[in-house]
């Protein structure tokens, strides 16, 4: 957060000296203008202009051209004019080149103020505590799931309407069991966030499951209220799906999960639902239909250069790790080994995930980072070894198919 505040100081800095920069100027701009008071000739011009005016005017009435009724008429249209030019050129006295500097500070003071507030109105100073308490879990040696639940239900009470801190939370309820939990953080989401059929979905089918797949009156009506908004919604679909099976309506099943499959993008989520498919097929009793079952991820083989073997122990940990290729998630899949097991050969998939939020099936290439720390540190240390590979692809794990990754640098 300290270097949150920082980078906000640093923008306000250019605002605060725009705000400054006139008074430099001040001094020069009041001597100019005082300069151009003071030899400023328009008056007299135009009291120039009036008498040759009348002049012609006095002139025409004695040659005829014009009555003594008319005379007036122009001679008063005159007076009038010259009026209106001398009281526009009457000025207010010029103000001392320091006037108002006060003012100054007191407006730098405002925007300095207004900036902050609305930042911790506006801004995503929450969103930035979430992401430090995670990355924190994740570094920790001893940091573990029920370490992370238990810091973010710390910022769920801090920031109770931050939807950030229930979306991290509903996933990591459900999948260590506690529905009851998982229900409230979506529920508390849905408040939040308004009733979308994305979220409704996700609800319906919480509950659908915690009434051991029944489709009461309640979840009904969530299935009803989001396929109103999309027809179309994947979860709703597949639960629709599963509904039917279970009542022995394969075809029906059949046809929720084909469109369903449809409008889904995760690759794992696809063939769970084209397996259900060839199921209800084989219970209709016509030839399934071919699926791909392999799981997604990638099959490593990671060893270490002989020129740093002496570096060193056959103890030390080994940290064979998959990331995104943006660096904007945690690690999607963490493998630990010792030196003494390389060369060695590992399978980094969604079973060796950190967090059900980051999972290697998520992305299509992803880079490997292998890393031997004698501390047995998570974050890198210097005098650390590495190697690492970029954009490698994510799919089906192949036996015959491996990326490999040579440990052949140090870190400094």
């Amino acid at each position: 957060m300290t270097l949150l505040w920082i980078a906000i100081a640093v923008l306000l800095l250019p605002a605060l000296w725009l705000l400054v920069a006139p008074l430099r100027n001040a001094h020069r701009l009041h001597d100019q203008q005082h300069a151009f008071e003071t030899n400023d000739t328009s008056a007299e011009q135009n009291v120039a202009i009036f008498k040759r005016r009348l002049t012609s005017l006095e002139a025409a009435r004695e040659r005829g051209d014009i009555d003594a009724d008319r005379f007036e008429e122009d001679r008063l249209e005159l007076e009038r004019s010259l009026l209106e030019d001398t009281a526009v050129r009457a000025r207010q006295p010029l103000k001392p080149a320091g006037a108002g500097r006060l003012m100054v500070p007191i407006v730098m003071v405002a925007v300095v103020v207004v900036s902050v507030l609305w930042y911790q109105q506006q801004g995503a100073e929450g969103d930035l505590v979430l992401l430090a308490v995670q990355q924190e879990v994740q570094n920790d040696p001893e940091g573990s799931l029920s370490m992370y639940i238990e810091r973010m239900e710390e910022q769920a009470e801090r920031q109770p309407d931050n939807p950030n801190v229930w979306s991290a939370l509903f996933p990591v309820y459900r999948e260590t069991g506690q529905m009851p939990q998982a229900v409230d953080a979506l529920e508390r989401l849905i408040e939040i966030e308004g009733r979308i059929p994305p979220l409704l979905a996700q609800l319906a089918q919480i509950r659908f499951f915690m009434a051991e797949r029944e489709l009461t009156d309640e979840v009904q009506a969530l299935v009803d209220e989001t396929l109103a908004q999309d027809p179309r919604q994947p979860t709703v679909l597949g639960l629709l799906g599963v509904n039917a099976f279970d009542n022995g309506d394969y075809e029906q099943a059949i046809d929720h999960w084909r469109r369903a499959i449809a409008n889904i993008e995760d690759p794992n989520t696809v063939t769970s639902l084209r397996e259900g498919i060839r199921v209800a097929q084989e219970r209709l009793g016509i030839e399934p239909e071919q699926t791909t079952a392999e799981s997604s991820g990638i099959r490593v083989r990671v060893s270490l250069d002989e020129a740093l073997a002496e570096r060193v122990d056959g103890d030390d940990t080994v940290f064979i790790t998959a990331r995104d290729l943006e660096g904007e998630l945690p690690p999607l899949a963490v493998v630990q080994a010792q030196v003494s097991e390389l060369p060695m050969t590992v399978v980094l998939d969604n079973s060796v995930a950190m967090s059900p939020q980051a999972q290697i099936s998520q992305v299509r290439q992803a880079r490997l980072v292998v890393r031997v720390s004698p501390s047995g540190q998570a974050m890198p240390q210097p005098g650390d070894l590495f190697g690492d590979l970029e954009s490698v692809s994510v799919g089906p794990i192949s036996d015959d198919e491996a990326a490999e990754v040579v440990i052949n640098r140090v870190f400094e």
